[in-house]
């Protein structure tokens, strides 16, 4: 008999790792709190919210799931995993404490002083006029930061100080962000190609990812404002195998050592966005999860049984677990609502996609709902088209390609995802 898992999220992340724990032969079943219509072809998917700690608590209890996994932030930021694992449950997943290193920037910056690991410098500011003198001081390009959670969109890339001071009053005044920007961290700007390079943690045992590249801008070019991620690409071409040990040493070790020091046991997904500069890489933010849309591509590529490797790292026996990968290059294009990350209208009806796949992709849904048996969007970020293929500039042709099949004149999609390899 193979395990029951209980995945926590809705969204595309979510939906990739329920596509590839059902496909392990580790696992027996996957459920999916709360789950989205796509996921239900690969989970059971059960209503409950993923701030529902207590409700999220007695459905593993009911159900008796052998591990926990958990998708997105907001519930390792509550606590979730700290009140499974003194249930008694296997979790995938860090504990409160560590997820502070996604949950609170200037905690995150801070510890990455204190560990030594290279970033850019920085000052906490929670008093407008402080803020305003730095700025000043510092001129622009400038970076303004939410120090809390806010979506992957509380960064401001300023390049002017007229942009950064407007962003910080925004925040520290105009309440932008609610109490995710009561504090925010100024930063110089970095410049160089941007990576992501993900890694499963259990303890002291470290296992890379391959590494993928988010493309975060709105419009084709790398224009417009900053969303949570119009599209990825792994493995990543500027990640060379010099820069991806230098990340893991400068960088991964390092934080993970920072964190054991302070009693913190992480078991979980570790998360590096790293800067390429001309000094080396760079850490730009840490987040405690895997990316999304990062984890589209990922899951297209690993060829492991993705719930033996989760379990391993939840029961500390990842230690000498080698992970294999498909070769080529998978690529994910995120269909997002017109009008996302500003207002947008849900509730549009989305055909074809039976004839996206049919052209050789894979639909990870994100943000989409049933209303009368049509499926329509319900959220800002709504499918990740994914596809694999020899190389980038192939799968770049293939997915944009399948989408010529959507049927959806509400949906807007970045023309240029893997430009950079390409």
């Amino acid at each position: 008999m193979g395990m029951k898992v209980l995945v926590v999220g809705g969204g595309g992340r979510e939906h990739a790792l329920c596509w590839k724990l059902r496909d392990s032969a580790s696992v027996s079943e996957v459920i999916c709190a709360p789950g989205n219509p796509g996921i239900r072809r690969d989970a059971r998917c059960i209503a409950i919210g993923v701030e529902d700690i207590q409700g999220l608590l007695q459905l593993a209890q009911q159900e008796q799931v052998d591990l926990v996994v958990i998708g997105p932030e907001v519930p390792l930021v509550l606590g979730l995993a700290d009140v499974l694992r003194k249930a008694g449950f296997k979790v995938f997943g860090p504990d409160q404490a560590a997820a502070e290193l996604e949950g609170s920037k200037s905690f995150s910056k801070m510890l990455m002083d204190e560990a030594g690991v290279p970033t850019a410098k920085f000052e906490v500011h929670t008093d407008v006029q402080k803020a305003e003198a730095l700025i000043h001081c510092w001129g622009a390009p400038i970076v303004v930061k939410a120090s809390g959670l806010a979506a992957g969109k509380g960064v401001i890339v300023a390049q002017s100080e007229d942009e950064a001071i407007e962003a910080v009053r925004d925040m520290l005044s105009g309440n932008a962000f609610g109490a995710a920007g009561a504090e925010v961290v100024i930063e110089a700007c970095l410049m160089g190609e941007e990576a992501s390079c993900l890694f499963i943690v259990s303890g002291d045992t470290i296992v890379p990812l391959l590494s993928s590249q988010d493309h975060k801008a709105l419009l084709d070019g790398d224009k417009g404002p900053n969303t949570g991620g119009m599209g990825a690409y792994a493995p990543a071409p500027c990640v060379t195998a010099t820069v991806a040990n230098e990340v893991m040493e400068t960088i991964a070790r390092p934080i993970i050592k920072a964190l054991k020091a302070r009693g913190i046991d992480y078991v979980g997904t570790l998360y590096a966005g790293v800067m390429l500069t001309s000094d080396g890489p760079k850490t730009l933010e840490f987040n405690v999860r895997f990316g999304d849309p990062e984890c589209q591509p990922l899951m297209s590529m690993l060829k492991s049984d993705l719930g033996e490797v989760l379990l391993a790292a939840a029961e500390h026996r990842l230690d000498g677990m080698e992970l294999s990968w498909h070769s080529g290059s998978a690529l994910c294009v995120v269909v997002a609502s017109q009008g996302y990350p500003q207002d947008f209208d849900k509730g549009q009806a989305i055909g074809g996609l039976d004839a996206v796949e049919a052209a050789g992709a894979v639909v990870f849904h994100a943000g989409t709902a049933e209303k009368d048996g049509v499926l329509v969007n319900s959220g800002g970020r709504v499918l990740g088209v994914t596809v694999v293929a020899d190389d980038v500039a192939s799968a770049q042709q293939k997915v944009y390609q399948a989408l010529q099949h959507l049927d959806w004149p509400g949906g807007y999609y970045r023309k240029d995802i893997g430009h950079r390899a390409v």
